[in-house]
C-alpha cells in the first residue's frame, strides 16, 4: 500500500494540527498502523500506533496531546496534535503494517515556533 501524508505547517506553541495518511487500498485489515518522527540528527521514533480495531497507544512524550484514529471507510489515518511546543518540530511519518512487511509514507514536516 502506497501512504500520503499532509496536514505539516508551521504553528506557534500551544497550538494544533491534524495530519491525514491516506492510504491507496483498503486499511480494513492493517494492523497495525501509526505515526513515528525525527528531528534533524536524531534516529526515527515511535509517536503513535493504532490496531485495525481503533486501539491506540502512545509515546510518553505525547501522551495527553495527541490522539491517533482511522477512518477505514476512507482509507485514512489521522494524527491530531494539540498543545504543541518546540520539541515537536520534526518530520512525521505514517506507517502501515508490521515491522517485517512495513510500507511508509514520505513524511510531512511539522514546525512549532514562535
Amino acid at each position: 500500500v502506497q501512504l500520503v501524508e499532509s496536514g505539516g505547517g508551521l504553528v506557534r506553541p500551544g497550538g494544533s494540527l491534524r495530519l491525514s495518511c491516506a492510504a491507496s487500498g483498503s486499511i480494513a485489515s492493517i494492523n497495525p498502523m501509526g505515526w513515528y518522527r525525527q528531528a534533524p540528527g536524531t534516529q526515527r521514533t515511535l509517536v503513535a500506533t493504532i490496531t485495525s480495531g481503533g486501539t491506540a497507544n502512545y509515546a510518553d512524550s505525547v501522551k495527553g496531546r495527541f490522539t491517533s484514529s482511522r477512518d477505514n471507510a476512507k482509507n485514512t489515518v489521522y494524527l491530531q496534535m494539540n498543545s504543541l511546543k518546540p520539541e515537536d518540530t520534526a518530520v512525521y511519518y505514517c506507517y502501515a503494517g508490521p515491522g517485517w512487511d512495513r510500507s511508509w509514507g514520505q513524511g510531512t514536516q511539522v514546525t512549532v515556533s514562535s
